[in-house]
């Protein structure tokens, strides 16, 4: 006899209630986003690529303070 788990309905309820989320925005900002979508592409996708591009250009910023500010010294061969 094999033997089959069970979830609560709650459980279930929980896990899919986790992945959608809302944000409020104003409608500036709304019609903004909705012009820099792709045809096709969901607003999780375009704020997705946002996010990373955005980790990108922070971590950029942070290794050119680093150059700039920082007191290095050279390592022997």
């Amino acid at each position: 006899m094999k033997c089959r788990k069970l979830y609560p309905l709650y459980n279930l309820y929980k896990i899919i209630m986790i992945a959608i989320k809302r944000v409020a925005v104003t409608e500036p900002v709304w019609f903004e986003l909705s012009e820099l979508k792709r045809p096709g592409e969901t607003f999780s996708q375009l704020l997705a690529e946002m996010i990373e591009r955005e980790k990108n250009a922070r971590l950029i910023a942070h290794l050119k303070q680093i150059a700039d500010v920082g007191d290095f010294v050279e390592l022997p061969p």
